[in-house]
């Protein structure tokens, strides 16, 4: 959406350091590569970069003017700029404007794992009755809540945002910007351990969903101790299990199941999947979606890129689950792919991150866990995966590198295999598929 200087002003607080022309209604962009002529420029702050240092690089590709939060920084052949004490608030400002201006209903996901397929799946389901706008891939922090609302659509009725977590205060401060009117977690797992101690923080930090969320509005949850033990929402408030389903079947690209009396069929298998349809189902139909609608928006999902994407490279079929990965997440996938696909099978699994000082027993602990299963060859890659191999009693290898790895692949697996890849992000998995093409 484009805003004028007066909303800027008015919305952020902003003072007037140089003008030359402030008419007109402008876009904004944070980003100099993706400027575009007339865009009002907003340089960010992190750890390891400052956007101010791109102010005169934004003015020489286009930017008609600028924010800064260092009132010295004036180049004078911007149309305007706009000074401001905190950049980033600025834009959750700007955001929250803009969302209460649409007004849609707002409906907010976080979770251990599962928050982008259920994401995904819902603004799939969302959209055969109204329109939806969503967050992207994984544009769950302040910058990707704020570039999802403002590039919100004037006519959108429903917004789904995700929303990651790696601190207390995190989701807290997102809710506050998003007034969401329903709140959804997936489940409450190990994942970022590493900076929040224990379970227990990690499940107060994930009901933060609840902190702004609308008194008449929803709190969609897994029903698990403890979720109920930490949220603190007065609401009405829906909590599922995978007992609550019956007559599942699951089967290569298909699952159906039974829930609430209609029975439901997805596009991808797994009872974890179950578990994120269930939460959907829930919340579209407190939007308004009737049960035909759910149905025809199931069977449109499609997984985003690195989620369950098949691909068949010199007779193996490829299974890439490499966007993410924790013990909850491995556990189900591999659980999955282990009993629904015939042998030869095959596993490549990397490392889980930010899992603290226990991580080498995580990764132990899936070794275990595949220690029932037989038929299977275990491939690993990295410091922490090379533990899931001591632990297993499968026939297994390890590598020091991905590219070791796809050359034992290319060399050894015997056509007509089916490989799972899954790992934590940073091991960039599906590298590997590439080199194995290549090789």
């Amino acid at each position: 959406m484009k805003f004028n200087i007066d909303e800027i002003i008015k919305v952020t607080g902003a003072k007037i350091l140089h003008k030359a022309n402030i008419d007109g209604t402008y876009d904004i962009s944070t980003d100099t590569r993706k400027l575009e002529s007339g865009n009002i420029y907003l340089p960010l702050r992190g750890e390891n970069f400052d956007g101010h240092n791109f102010i005169d690089k934004a003015i020489e590709n286009g930017a008609a003017g600028y924010f800064t939060q260092q009132e010295y920084k004036i180049n004078k052949n911007a149309d305007f700029v706009l000074y401001v004490q905190n950049t980033l608030v600025a834009y959750l400002k700007l955001a929250r404007y803009i969302r209460e201006k649409i007004n849609p209903k707002v409906i907010a996901i976080t979770g251990s794992s599962g928050k982008t397929t259920t994401k995904e799946m819902l603004a799939s389901v969302l959209s055969t009755t109204f329109k939806t706008h969503k967050s992207k891939l994984n544009h769950n922090n302040e910058i990707g809540l704020c570039e999802t609302m403002i590039s919100m659509p004037l006519d959108t009725e429903v917004l789904v945002l995700e929303m990651g977590m790696r601190n207390l205060g995190e989701i807290q401060l997102l809710t506050s910007y998003s007034l969401p009117d329903a709140g959804i977690i997936t489940n409450i797992g190990s994942a970022h351990v590493e900076k929040l101690g224990n379970l227990k923080n990690i499940a107060v930090a994930k009901c933060e969903i609840a902190s702004n969320l609308a008194s008449e509005g929803i709190f969609i949850g897994q029903n698990s101790d403890i979720l109920r033990e930490n949220l603190h929402y007065d609401g009405k408030q829906v909590l599922v299990s995978l007992s609550d389903c019956k007559n599942i079947k699951i089967e290569i690209g298909k699952t159906v199941f039974e829930y609430g009396g209609n029975t439901y069929e997805l596009t991808v298998e797994g009872e974890h999947n179950i578990e994120n349809a269930m939460l959907v189902i829930e919340a579209a139909k407190w939007a308004g979606v009737d049960v035909n609608n759910i149905k025809k928006g199931f069977l449109n999902y499609k997984p985003i890129e690195k989620r369950w994407e098949i691909s068949e490279i010199n007779g193996l079929t490829f299974i890439n689950d490499s966007y993410n990965a924790n013990p909850e997440s491995m556990v189900a996938v591999l659980k999955t792919f282990l009993s629904v696909h015939k042998p030869p099978l095959a596993l490549i699994l990397g490392d889980m991150g930010e899992l603290g000082k226990d991580e080498i027993t995580y990764h132990k602990k899936i070794g275990e866990f595949l220690s029932a299963y037989n038929d299977v060859i275990l491939l690993t890659v990295g410091e922490l995966a090379k533990f899931i191999s001591r632990a297993c009693s499968l026939k297994s290898e390890h590598f020091n590198s991905k590219k070791e790895c796809a050359e034992y692949v290319k060399n050894n697996l015997k056509k007509g295999t089916t490989v799972l890849l899954k790992a934590s992000r940073i091991m960039k998995f599906e590298e590997i598929i590439e080199m194995v093409k290549n090789i």
